[in-house]
């Protein structure tokens, strides 16, 4: 008999994250200075990046080379206000005029309930260049801070 373990967290915990730093270059739309983007692009962020504006924020990756990307991880954190965000995930390939959605969700924060979303998307992208993801931390229309915990992607 053969034994094969296929839980999705056994593939979660030995995903090989790409060294984003080494790999990209990163586009933000605004950033508090105590609180920068670099620090979510690796598996256990040290702090969360935060926007220095409300509103609509952006950050594009900008890959050097062109890459394959399997597996893209996103963690929101929210411990203070009650709040609806949407984002937007998009990729470019190289040499394509304009961005494609890869997905659009939202997610209700509740402190101090539901404090964290947490997503893992498979997907498979060839020849990706860039790589966007769109905040808008208050659907509603409120005067919300976008926030970012963790931004990581695997091959």
């Amino acid at each position: 008999m053969i034994k094969r373990i296929t839980g999705v967290n056994e593939a979660v915990s030995t995903t090989e994250w790409l060294d984003l730093k080494q790999l990209a270059d990163v586009d933000v739309t605004s950033e508090q200075p105590a609180s920068p983007i670099e620090g979510v692009f690796v598996r256990d962020a040290p702090a969360p990046w935060r926007a220095a504006v409300p509103g609509v924020q952006t950050i594009r990756l900008r890959f050097r080379r062109p890459v394959r990307l399997r597996h893209i991880r996103l963690v929101f954190e929210e411990t203070a206000v009650m709040r609806t965000q949407e984002f937007v995930l998009r990729w470019q390939t190289v040499g394509a005029p304009q961005d494609v959605d890869i997905l659009r969700q939202q997610f209700t924060f509740a402190p101090p309930d539901t404090t964290t979303e947490r997503e893992d998307y498979r997907v498979d992208l060839v020849e990706v260049s860039a790589l966007e993801l769109s905040i808008t931390p208050h659907i509603g229309g409120g005067h919300s801070i976008a926030t970012l915990q963790q931004f990581c992607v695997a091959a």
